[in-house]
């Protein structure tokens, strides 16, 4: 009796357990940095460019980019794991691969939670699946920590610049417009039905941001805007700043670093405003 309810206990165990991948494929820089935070850092065999964080994924084979993915290469490595971006890997490749009977991974976060959850769902394939606990658990208390920090601030309206020509932005429901959200921060262009809008600049002077945002590449401090001197707040008070592009546009336990950021940013602009 008692070696039939242990059978029974392992095989009950073995049905709800994921089996540990050994040969996992990622087909995002974002679904690269959430697979090594659970723990399947040393299973990745193959990644998307600019997959380039921890540095170990430097070296990972490419098999994915902006224009696609090189399916014949994914096939022939036999992932027995793939991690894709819902919305960012092309459909009818992902269509293929799920035809092929290739276990895939969307990744879809819409708030910031959805990063600790999409760990612990990884983790699940790992063999070292406590380290996944560990790094959402972790993620969960920054998190909690800096919404009750930030809470009950005063709203400033921003501009979020993602290129300069032509001139793109994001909506409210898009990424990373959560981030902007917990620390104050009230978005012009929140209710775009486009989920990365194209605008012009006087659309952006019209709705008179406090503050403009944008990384590197976005060409956000360069002399378009400052044409605008008098007719615009945030340059008229010298509110446009540069943020790490990896920390704000990746959902990744880095989010925690662009949410400290932009919160540091808009205090700086309540204390001027005093």
């Amino acid at each position: 009796m008692r070696l039939a309810s242990f059978c029974l206990l392992l095989l009950s165990s073995y049905a709800f357990s994921a089996p540990v991948a050994q040969r996992v494929i990622s087909l995002s820089p974002h679904t690269t940095e959430l697979a090594y935070a659970a723990g399947l850092g040393e299973q990745l065999i193959a990644a998307s460019d600019y997959s380039d964080y921890p540095e170990a994924a430097k070296s990972l084979e490419r098999v994915a980019n902006y224009r696609g993915i090189k399916l014949e290469r994914i096939v022939a490595l036999k992932p027995d794991l793939i991690l894709a971006w819902k919305g960012g890997n092309p459909p009818r490749e992902m269509a293929k691969l799920e035809q092929l009977g290739f276990p895939i991974y969307y990744s879809n976060p819409v708030a910031l939670e959805d990063i600790a959850d999409s760990i612990e769902t990884l983790g699940k394939y790992s063999a070292q699946p406590e380290q996944a606990k560990q790094i959402a658990r972790q993620f969960r208390d920054k998190l909690h920590a800096l919404k009750a920090t930030h809470r009950d601030q005063r709203p400033i309206r921003y501009f979020y610049q993602l290129s300069a020509s032509p001139i793109i932005t994001v909506a409210d429901n898009s990424w990373p417009s959560q981030v902007f959200a917990l620390c104050g921060g009230q978005n012009i262009f929140a209710d775009s039905p486009a989920a990365y809008p194209q605008v012009s600049e006087e659309q952006v002077v019209v709705r008179q941001p406090e503050v403009i945002f944008g990384t590197p590449h976005a060409g956000t401090e360069t002399s378009v805007w400052q044409k605008w001197q008098g007719k615009l707040p945030a340059i008229d008070n010298q509110h446009v700043f540069t943020l790490q592009a990896d920390w704000l546009n990746r959902p990744t336990p880095r989010s925690i670093q662009a949410v400290e950021q932009v919160c540091n940013y808009l205090e700086q602009i309540r204390k001027d405003s005093l």
